[in-house]
């Protein structure tokens, strides 16, 4: 992947896209541009979540483990589209009955995102991408919990996962 062409859509806090700009531009850690992302939390029957290894060649958070997908949309794209393309790209796994459940802004030192909510239940094992993705598998839930706040996860995940947990979709995604 040539991320020196990528192009991120810059939102408003609503999502309306009001520019577009280039993915260095939104990762610099000056612009903090609000872009959108997608994150897809896929649990199967057993109530297993599956999680991502980044991969070492990523610009942010390489080698730490993350949400099931998460990718940036691209200029003009739904939530719902780019939720299908990145689900597909990064699992190839199709035709998921997902379900949107939030979203809320990120903020880190090098980026602001918008991010969409997703969570799916399926029992198809996910065959990851290795140019994305260094390894996957599915963690039970007090794995998870007895790694939070060890380095393991991104700053974002953990956040993310404690949304989740507060609100009771953990339990309802299977």
């Amino acid at each position: 992947m040539n991320t020196e062409k990528e192009i991120f859509p810059v939102v408003d806090e609503y999502g309306n896209q009001i520019s577009t700009a280039p993915r260095e531009v939104c990762h610099d850690g000056k612009s903090m541009l609000l872009h959108p992302v997608v994150h897809a939390h896929i649990f199967n029957s057993s109530g297993r979540l599956f999680l991502q290894k980044r991969a070492m060649t990523k610009d942010l958070l390489p080698g730490k483990w993350d949400t099931s997908v998460g990718g940036h949309f691209r200029p003009g794209e739904k939530p719902e589209d780019a939720l299908r393309r990145e689900i597909a790209e990064e699992t190839g796994l199709n035709n998921l009955n997902c379900r949107f459940v939030m979203n809320y802004i990120w903020s880190s030192p090098r980026e602001r995102e918008l991010v969409y909510v997703f969570i799916t239940q399926t029992d198809d094992v996910p065959v990851i991408d290795k140019n994305e993705i260094d390894e996957g598998r599915f963690w039970t839930i007090m794995e998870i919990e007895e790694n939070l706040g060890k380095g393991i996860f991104t700053p974002n995940f953990e956040h993310e996962f404690n949304l989740l947990k507060k609100q009771d979709l953990i339990q309802q995604a299977f």
